[in-house]
């Protein structure tokens, strides 16, 4: 996304006899007015193929923030404060152990992490991860989005009004292809990682497509989710996802119609 600096000048100009002014653009300036606004270098090169796992991170409720009396008052602390937290978050999740010479993550980094408008998007590059490793991303994910609820909510509402409630969460694991510079991706698991933040009030959903969590999951924690068939708008009428079970439980029964049994 890429800022535009491009104003028109204010100049004389002779109009029917008469001498007026006009806001005109001169050929520099609207000869910048191309996709190198965007940012993403030279988009005709040759893209770059890589396998990943995509974390879509939401604020369930943000519209409804952003749209109280004087939101610029209230939205650059609460944005502030709450990317501040989703980055230590994950850090803090992340770390198996420390060692005077450095930290051990449970999983690698994201190479990428973009906002969305309501959120964040976190891409990892899974050619290098085994299942476990891959595993330890949606899980932790789903930690993130429980303690949003336990820990950053309460604290938020002591200075904010209509805190968005919940921080919603879609895993998917697939390719993207890079566009210029590397500076954006495009690519169908970031869709769906976005769909299934959106699916049927569910805090947190993930794509078992690509994902083994039988095996990449230690026994108690693969008990805590469970499988169902979902259709996802322009994806797939029968896709298999994993949900938690205690979320599932939560839902009404308008809500759990929208996952069948496998």
């Amino acid at each position: 996304m890429g800022t535009i600096n491009i104003k028109p000048k204010r100049k004389q100009v002779k109009m029917e006899g008469k001498v007026v002014f006009r806001n005109l653009y001169g050929r520099d300036e609207l000869g910048k007015f191309s996709p190198l606004v965007l940012g993403l270098g030279n988009i005709g090169q040759k893209s770059r193929r890589i396998d990943v796992i995509a974390a879509t991170f939401d604020l369930g409720g943000f519209t409804n923030f952003g749209s109280q009396v004087d939101a610029h008052l209230s939205m650059p602390r609460f944005l502030q404060e709450f990317l501040d937290w989703l980055f230590e978050s994950l850090k803090a999740e992340f770390v198996e152990k420390e060692f005077e010479e450095g930290t051990q993550l449970y999983t690698d980094l994201p190479f990428l992490a973009k906002f969305t408008g309501d959120g964040v998007l976190f891409l990892w590059d899974t050619e290098n991860m085994n299942m476990h490793r891959i595993c330890n991303v949606a899980v932790l994910a789903d930690n993130i989005c429980g303690k949003y609820s336990r820990e950053f909510v309460p604290k938020a509402k002591k200075y904010l009004s209509l805190v968005p409630k919940e921080l919603r969460c879609g895993v998917a694991c697939g390719m993207v292809c890079s566009v210029g510079n590397g500076e954006d991706y495009v690519g169908s698991c970031i869709n769906i990682a976005s769909r299934l933040q959106k699916l049927s009030n569910l805090r947190f959903c993930f794509s078992q497509r690509g994902i083994d969590f039988e095996k990449g999951m230690m026994e108690a924690t693969a008990k805590s989710y469970i499988v169902k068939r979902v259709s996802i708008r322009g994806i797939g009428r029968d896709e298999r996802v994993l949900i938690d079970k205690s979320d599932f439980e939560k839902l009404s029964k308008k809500d759990k119609v929208v996952f069948k049994n496998v």
